[in-house]
């Protein structure tokens, strides 16, 4: 079943460059760039999203994902006291710190907008000691986690992004952990429209321009090093007919901390004005109800396990036509979530423009040995 959802997800994104052909892609001063709409999954336009890249400190964004997941499994607690290591502390100097102190406690949640806010390397190192008791046991988990959300083209080698040679990754896999961290972790998220926070006494903004430039923003991360250049990933929600839609911005390598913010803020304001999100269906909600052969009831709800939403050009959501393929005929026993058909959304001139597939919602177990005969001869007539 794992699969079978990887596999739309896969579907859905694979086909966001067919959907985007129509609007001419904007032009971003980037050296790698991609805009995610993360309530479909589909990339709305790229260039160069697979370009290996020094993430500098987006790479905080796993850091944070591997540190809710332990509080969120009660291996941390949000009010734990983490004494702080000499370690910790005398993390790169020159780099962006939360300036916490060798030997005095922290406690766990200041850690994290510290981490967050203000990009704190010594708190990235703390919460990683504190997490796994090493910073190596804490990039295993890392690791495990990127090959886990399917990031195939990244590899960590510390919790803050400080140059290495093997700590890399893309805008397409920065896009992924971006989503999963909006969407695993909703709690904590709202950390990341922080403006500013306080610790010892230094009081330090969050270096994301766009929390303070457009209303819509409440995230997400900065990063720099001389190799990655300025760097943001940066998220945006606004309405959507009846609902909101949530947009994704990763943009890397531009060349002052203002580009970087006039860029992501282009990207975003270009993917809501051009594009709509459409729900197509509704979690667990029957699409149609065929016959089955053979079972202990004579017919099935069909539909799909999550909300099933698409994106596309303004204007083209009302031409779009569904077109249901059923495995008929559908003999029993199925199993719940099991595929029965697919779905091909068609656009106005005949083409596909997305396939999903159409699952069991319901377990149909098989009829005695009576019912079965009487459907053998029902199906050889029909």
């Amino acid at each position: 079943m794992k699969k079978l959802l990887a596999a739309v997800a896969a579907t859905v994104l694979s086909l966001s460059t067919a959907f985007a052909q129509s609007v001419p892609s904007p032009t971003i001063n980037a050296k790698s760039w991609l805009l995610l709409d993360a309530t479909s999954n589909q990339v709305l336009a790229s260039n160069e999203p697979d370009m290996r890249i020094e993430p500098a400190s987006l790479t905080k964004l796993m850091t944070a994902y591997v540190a809710f997941t332990a509080v969120q499994d009660k291996k941390l607690d949000l009010n734990q006291m983490i004494t702080i290591s000499t370690n910790a502390w005398k993390v790169d100097p020159s780099s962006s710190k939360m300036f916490i102190e060798p030997r005095v406690p922290v406690k766990v949640n200041d850690l994290l907008y510290g981490l967050i806010v203000q990009s704190g390397n010594d708190a990235a190192v703390a919460i990683a000691e504190a997490v796994a008791g090493t910073e190596d046991a804490f990039v295993s988990l890392m690791n495990r986690e990127a090959e886990r959300m399917g990031m195939k083209s990244t590899h960590f080698a510390n919790p803050h992004g400080l140059p290495s040679a093997s700590n890399y990754s893309t805008a397409r896999d920065l896009s992924i952990l971006a989503s999963h961290l909006i969407n695993d972790h909703p709690e904590f998220y709202k950390i990341y429209s922080t403006k500013e926070f306080t610790y010892n006494n230094i009081k330090q903004p969050n270096r994301n321009r766009l929390l303070w430039l457009d209303p819509t923003v409440d995230g997400m991360k900065t990063g720099y090093t001389q190799g990655a250049g300025y760097c943001l990933i940066s998220t945006a929600k606004r309405p959507n007919g009846t609902g909101e839609r949530r947009l994704i911005s990763v943009v890397l390598g531009t060349a002052s901390d203002q580009a970087r913010a006039q860029e992501s803020q282009k990207l975003l304001n270009w993917g809501f004005q051009n594009f709509d999100t459409v729900k197509l269906y509704a979690k667990n909600e029957p699409i149609a109800t065929p016959n089955v052969w053979k079972g202990t009831q004579n017919s099935i709800k069909i539909g799909f396990t999550r909300d099933v939403f698409i994106t596309v050009p303004k204007g083209v959501a009302n031409s779009m036509k569904p077109v249901l393929a059923r495995k008929d005929p559908l003999v029993a026993p199925i199993d719940k979530n099991s595929q029965v058909g697919t779905i091909k959304i068609m656009s106005a001139d005949g083409k596909v423009v997305s396939e999903l597939p159409v699952l069991a919602l319901e377990q149909v177990g098989q009829a005695g040995l009576f019912g079965r005969a009487l459907d053998s001869i029902r199906l050889w007539v029909h």
